[in-house]
């Protein structure tokens, strides 16, 4: 019975014999994921001008929107669009039979993907997978991921602004101007990945 501990992950299991009446094959029968290849930059990314986004920029590589030097990545909060256009040959979506998944690596806090305008699932813990086999076709496709995050850095960013300014009110008195910000966004690596049984 293949059993995988994803990150966080827990199973309860019941032996009912001894385990000397079972004894280990020495092989796993889990199946296992091979790495086609990754999706690098850049990304075009739409944050909400409604919420204090800058509409939509260019990321050359994926990264921490509380690094960015933009006040309005920074301190954003709320749901980022990120896409880009990949192309597959004939020969990756036959190699995969029909198992083929998109790895976002890592994310914070939850992410929708879309393949060709069709949902392929919400990932909200690692692993951070998406099953994008019936989504696909040969030749060019349009992925798009949402990434959703906390409210923490918009109400931080708010607090260093007069209050007319501010997009949002709280009662929170430790979300100072001074506060750190929480990592946020889509981190990668994004890869396509073949899951064999």
């Amino acid at each position: 019975m293949p059993l995988e501990f994803p990150l966080c992950g827990a199973w309860f299991v019941v032996f009912r014999e001894a385990s000397s009446a079972h004894p280990p094959r020495g092989e796993t029968n889990a199946p296992h994921a091979v790495a086609l290849r990754e999706i690098a930059g850049p990304w075009r990314v739409t944050f909400d001008a409604k919420w204090g986004g800058p509409g939509t920029v260019t990321f050359e590589k994926l990264d921490n929107w509380a690094d960015r030097p933009e006040p309005g990545i920074r301190h954003y909060s709320g749901t980022a669009i990120y896409e880009k256009e990949i192309e597959l040959t004939d020969n990756e979506i036959d190699q995969t039979r029909g198992n083929l998944w998109l790895d976002l690596g890592f994310v914070r806090e939850l992410a929708e993907v879309f393949v060709n305008g069709h949902s392929c699932g919400v990932v909200w813990a690692p692993p951070f997978w998406a099953d994008i086999s019936e989504a696909v076709k040969p030749g060019k496709n349009q992925v798009r991921i949402e990434v959703v995050n906390f409210w923490p850095n918009r109400i931080i960013g708010d607090a260093k602004l007069p209050q007319d300014e501010r997009l949002t009110r709280t009662n929170i008195r430790k979300l100072t101007a001074d506060a750190a910000l929480m990592p946020s966004g889509l981190f990668g690596p994004v890869q396509l990945m073949h899951l064999k049984e």
